[in-house]
């Protein structure tokens, strides 16, 4: 840091030039006075010298005489010039030929010192006489000239006129001037010292208040201000003290209330977009993020720059903040659904920008679209055994069937389709218990490798009839696991007849069974004509069915696929499908060894 710019600079550069220029101007009037009191002392001398010579002069008879005298009481420095008239003067001797001296036509062309001869008054002037020698022809000198009148008789008076160089005033003034300016620089020397060493001692706690300063921007609450002493600045040090510790209180209060804020954002289900009042993005939370994140991806490179809303949600915005009332939108993006409910944010009594909350309702909407859909295939599912037992029983009514044979065969069909709709029915109450969380399980320790031949030899006749080949394939370390053997055995009726039924003839189905540390791995591969890729996700859906053109009857009710899971899951695992359309398909059933919890 440049000394002129710090504080100690600053006070002892004030110090410096306040006490140097006290010191200029009382030299300047310690040397006006100086003089001006030798020229007075001076002035006093020569009065009372002019006195003497004028008493002298008057008192002797004999002129000479008295001349004689008045020229032994001057010195070298000091001349006397007595005037009787314009033709009548005398000069004292020359005793040094540099000195100016005073001369008669020095006197008639100097009005004011004429007045002494003329008038008879006293007269002192401070004047410059030239030098007779050519030596000091262009130099001049300053002389004390006073003049006193004389009494020659009653009617005439004379004057005597004394003049006195100022040179030893000069010189007296010169020597004077080197003391008082050697003692003003050693003043001033000493003033520096003092006054850096004084600014030092004073600004000492103000540079360590910068530092601490600078330690509390960094973030070091804990530093403190040494308190050194009980004036001002121990004051001072004991404020910013105070001023730390509110601080760090301050803004540990701030950061525990944002810390709080965020995590009550962050876990939040629904999005949280604060925007500013030109709609530029301030605050969101991880859900919000996701919407973004996914509308980024849909749009891909037509992204225009700093666009970070859809257009819908800007539009939003702008109703939001010109009409300052809440609105809502929906929106469809990756296949999800969004509602949108944005309002205002006020800043007093000004709108400053607005908040939107979203809400994922995917899964609303799904249910909601699972609930007409439910409606729709039960309805589907049993009118068709309805119209039948309808249809059959009238042809029973009308006497239509004339043979018994023809009677028996119909109360064949109106038995199959009750039975039908009553496994309807109890799928539909199974799977209603399941999903409402009321299945309960028999856990037993079953030996895996029994259990599994014998649904293979279940199914063999059937995959005989069709001339698929079935094979299971059993690879256990441990063959004992403990499961619900009557539930798991309904999973695998279900996935083995589904495979049998969807395999053309000369396909295989192979049951692969593999146990390992985590739990127990189940595979149902066919060969068959596969499941397409867009209905992959909703095989485990209820009433759906991936071949639209299948027949109803011996085709299934559209449940075992839904029991199938929930039945997997109140095991606490997983049920996966791979499938490729002619290649065939790959039902994978992970069960594990430890439950948390068991029915």
């Amino acid at each position: 840091m440049i000394l002129w710019r710090s504080v100690v600079g600053k006070l002892w550069g004030t110090i410096l030039l306040l006490v140097s220029f006290v010191l200029f101007v009382l030299t300047i009037l310690m040397l006006e006075f100086i003089e001006n009191y030798h020229v007075d002392k001076a002035e006093e001398e020569l009065n009372q010298l002019a006195k003497k010579v004028s008493s002298v002069i008057e008192s002797h008879e004999d002129k000479d005489l008295a001349r004689s005298i008045s020229w032994e009481l001057i010195d070298e420095m000091t001349d006397i010039l007595i005037i009787e008239d314009q033709n009548n003067y005398w000069i004292s001797p020359i005793k040094d030929d540099n000195m100016t001296h005073l001369d008669v036509e020095d006197i008639e062309a100097d009005q004011e010192l004429s007045q002494a001869l003329v008038m008879q008054e006293k007269v002192s002037k401070r004047t410059n006489l030239e030098s007779p020698n050519n030596q000091f022809a262009n130099a001049e000198d300053e002389v004390l000239i006073v003049g006193v009148p004389y009494k020659i008789s009653d009617s005439r008076y004379g004057a005597v006129y004394i003049s006195q160089s100022l040179s030893a005033v000069h010189e007296t003034t010169k020597h004077t001037t080197k003391y008082i300016i050697l003692a003003a620089g050693i003043a001033i020397i000493l003033t520096t010292i003092f006054a850096f060493f004084l600014t030092t001692k004073i600004t000492q706690p103000l540079r360590k208040m910068r530092e601490v300063a600078q330690e509390l921007a960094r973030g070091k609450f804990e530093t403190k201000v040494p308190i050194l002493s009980n004036d001002e600045i121990g004051e001072l040090g004991i404020a910013f003290n105070q001023m730390g510790r509110q601080l760090k209180f301050h803004i540990n209060a701030l950061s525990q209330e944002k810390e709080h804020l965020t995590n009550i954002l962050s876990s939040m289900a629904d999005g949280v977009i604060t925007l500013n009042i030109d709609g530029t993005i301030l605050v969101t939370n991880p859900p919000a993020e996701r919407f973004l994140q996914a509308w980024y991806y849909e749009q891909e490179m037509n992204v225009d720059k700093g666009e970070e809303l859809p257009p819908e949600a800007k539009e939003l915005f702008h109703r939001v903040v010109n009409t300052e009332k809440e609105q809502n939108i929906e929106l469809m993006i990756q296949g999800r659904s969004w509602v949108i409910l944005m309002s205002p944010l006020y800043n007093q009594s000004y709108v400053r920008g607005a908040v939107a909350v979203l809400r994922d309702m995917t899964e609303e909407r799904r249910l909601d679209k699972l609930r007409k859909d439910f409606i729709a295939n039960v309805s589907h599912e049993l009118r068709t055994p309805i119209a039948m037992l309808q249809g059959y029983s009238e042809a029973i009514v009308d006497d239509i069937a004339s043979t018994d044979e023809e009677k028996k065969e119909i109360s064949q069909v109106i038995y199959d389709e009750s039975l039908r709709m009553g496994r309807l029915v109890n799928d539909l109450l199974d799977l209603a218990r399941m999903e409402a969380g009321h299945i309960s399980l028999n856990l037993e320790e079953i030996d895996i490798e029994q259990f599994v031949d014998k649904i293979n030899r279940k199914f063999q006749g059937l995959a005989n009839e069709k001339s698929i080949s079935l094979k299971a394939q059993v690879n256990l370390q441990d063959r004992i696991f403990i499961l619900d053997p009557d539930r798991i055995e309904q999973v695998l009726t279900n996935l083995i007849d589904n495979a049998i039924r969807h395999t053309d003839k000369h396909g295989v189905v192979t049951i692969e069974v593999e146990d390992h540390e985590k739990g127990l791995t189940i595979n149902v591969k066919d060969s068959g004509s596969g499941i397409p890729e867009e209905d992959l996700p909703f095989v485990f859906e209820r009433f759906y069915k991936a071949d639209k053109a299948r027949t109803r009857g011996k085709a299934g009710t559209g449940l075992g696929l839904a029991i199938v899971k929930n039945i997997i899951e109140a095991h606490k695992g997983k049920i996966q499908v791979h499938s490729k359309i002619d290649e065939g398909t790959t039902f994978t059933i992970f069960i594990p060894r430890k439950r948390e919890d068991t029915e």
